[in-house]
């Protein structure tokens, strides 16, 4: 009997997609601390609600103006330098948190942990497209994205193990520090096997970006998909342990119990959304998508608006989680990878990164003064009507492409 042998495309995909996977992981567990551990910290410090506000805002705008500047670097530098030296980095702030007293160098290391991270996603996309076959893109990217979902588990693991907030930090300082210096190691054997190249799809102007080029890619339709997937994947997630434990009256660490089991569950959304109903149900249609996930997100949300029981009402931001996933997997694992021959993949990504990030931290600012002024029920509404103008963005989008479609055919 012949050996089972796995087809050399799939074999390097596989060894790449792994490594950059538990980059990515680690740096969403890295991400994610804070929020898990937001209610530990108000009740153990006295840091009020605004405070933890700021480190978060603070957090994602510096990681926001990292994945711009980081991501244009990222076509230019080499994935294993940006990658590992990020992690690196990212892990000594981490690490230096607990050791401060003051407010201000909290803010100082956390803000400059989120700019250290800023510095994987865009390369990390580029070496992919460029280094596998594009039916292999899209599920590493499917894996990143799983990835992303997982490190709140992992970081609420760390928050349930630990007593005191300080050693969740260090361990994620250790953590990170390590997972540098094994991607600095496992991409130079990659580099000595052939499974990485870099290189092979060039830029025609090399000292400009062409925006005229990404314009004609639809870059400034899924610049408002990343504005509006934004702010729920980071913001709202942000708030959700909080808005478990005020809202609905669970205790700190049944919030963080709640919180974990969630994200468990909606790390089987990338699959679900893209591989069911994008590629089965919907016939890979991407605007067809977008329109599904933006109403059954904004749907969901209003529900939770009228439905305060703890079960329905969780059940609800489940799903609303869920569909708005849907829509960041379309922009993430598809329309990103697909920039690959614009030789602009990194550049493009840490823009749209970018304005995800500066959305979700403005967003942050107005959340965390609006729950005092408008309540919960009120940011509730404020979730669904965000939702629900993407939806109408892509719906009326969708009819004038149909339109100039029939008009050309005529």
């Amino acid at each position: 009997m012949k050996k089972f042998q796995i087809n050399p495309e799939a074999k390097k995909a596989i060894y790449l997609g792994l490594l950059c996977t538990l980059s990515y992981l680690a740096c969403y567990f890295a991400r994610n601390i804070l929020s898990v551990i937001n209610p530990k910290l108000i009740a153990d410090t006295g840091y009020t609600l605004e405070f933890i506000g700021t480190l978060g805002t603070t957090s994602m705008l510096t990681y926001a103006i990292g994945q711009l500047v980081n991501g244009t670097i990222g076509d230019f530098i080499n994935a294993k330098y940006m990658i590992s030296v990020g992690l690196f980095a990212a892990g000594i702030a981490n690490f230096f948190i607990p050791f401060t007293n003051q407010e201000i160098s909290f803010v100082i290391l956390y803000g400059m942990s989120g700019f250290f991270l800023s510095m994987i996603y865009g390369p990390m996309t580029k070496v992919v497209a460029e280094n596998t076959l594009p039916v292999y893109v899209t599920r590493c990217s499917l894996g990143f994205t799983v990835a992303s979902l997982l490190g709140v588990p992992a970081a609420s693991l760390a928050g349930m193990m630990f007593e005191n907030w300080e050693y969740v930090f260090i361990t994620c300082g250790i953590l990170l520090m390590t997972m540098g210096v094994l991607c600095y190691l496992f991409f130079t054997y990659f580099e000595h096997k052939g499974v990485v190249k870099y290189g092979q799809v060039q830029r025609k102007n090399k000292k400009a970006i062409d925006v005229k080029l990404l314009i004609e890619n639809s870059i400034i339709k899924f610049t408002l998909v990343a504005v509006l997937t934004g702010i729920v994947r980071t913001s709202v997630v942000f708030w959700i342990p909080t808005y478990i434990s005020q809202y609905l009256g669970f205790s700190p660490n049944q919030a963080s119990v709640i919180f974990t089991i969630i994200t468990l569950v909606r790390s089987l959304a990338p699959y679900i959304n893209n591989l069911l109903i994008y590629e089965r149900l919907l016939k890979r249609n991407m605007n067809k998508t977008l329109i599904v996930m933006f109403f059954a997100s904004g749907v969901s949300f209003f529900l939770m608006f009228a439905v305060k029981m703890p079960l329905f009402n969780l059940i609800l931001l489940w799903l609303a989680l869920m569909a708005s996933g849907g829509a960041s997997t379309m922009l993430w694992s598809v329309y990103c990878p697909s920039l690959r021959n614009t030789g602009m993949t990194s550049t493009a990504t840490g823009f749209l990164d970018f304005m995800s990030y500066v959305a979700a931290a403005v967003a942050n600012l107005i959340f965390a003064n609006a729950v005092d002024g408008i309540g919960w029920k009120g940011l509730i509404l404020v979730w669904s009507l965000l939702m629900f103008a993407g939806f109408v963005m892509f719906a009326i989008g969708g009819k004038k492409e149909q339109m100039k479609a029939v008009k050309s055919a005529e």
